[in-house]
């Protein structure tokens, strides 16, 4: 994670005074590709704790009653336990920073000149995302094939 101006901040894992120590990640439980995407994350070794709440749920409504519940079920939310709110492409980075093996590729990322890039991989995601979650698509058991992260795409075995 990078500071307003650009600059590095000290691991905010806790090492230092309001250093974040979790995130919960509001995620579309409807969707096929956020709950492969829910299940590669909690998969990794991670830096600082992921917890995962279905977005627009009792649960996420009750802990966080200021969110716009309806855009958490649009954009991926994640909450840091520090009240910092990140929304879709901020999210995303924030999920891998908060990634041992990936916190250094959320770093670089990050950068401005790398950044438009980065916001171009978030928008196809989100455009593929939206595209499955259409009417029609699959049937009432919702792409069982995606139970394997697989989503019924040949030679794909899911986020990295």
């Amino acid at each position: 994670m990078t500071s307003a101006a650009g600059g590095h901040q000290q691991d905010p894992t806790g090492h230092g005074a309001g250093g974040i120590r979790g995130f919960t990640v509001l995620f579309d439980a409807d969707c096929p590709m956020c709950r492969a995407a829910r299940r590669w994350l909690a998969s990794r070794a991670q830096l600082v704790p992921l917890e995962f709440v279905p977005a627009g749920s009792a649960e996420a409504r009750r802990r966080f009653p200021g969110l716009d519940h309806d855009a958490t079920l649009r954009d991926l939310t994640v909450v840091a336990d520090t009240g910092a709110v990140y929304r879709g492409d901020g999210a995303w980075f924030a999920c891998l920073w908060a990634l041992a093996e990936h916190r250094g590729t959320a770093e670089r990322l990050a950068r401005p000149h790398l950044l438009p890039l980065a916001r171009r991989v978030v928008a196809a995601a989100s455009a593929v995302r939206e595209r499955i979650r259409e009417p029609g698509y699959g049937d009432d058991d919702d792409r069982a094939e995606c139970a394997d992260d697989r989503c019924g795409w040949a030679g794909v075995d899911g986020p990295g």
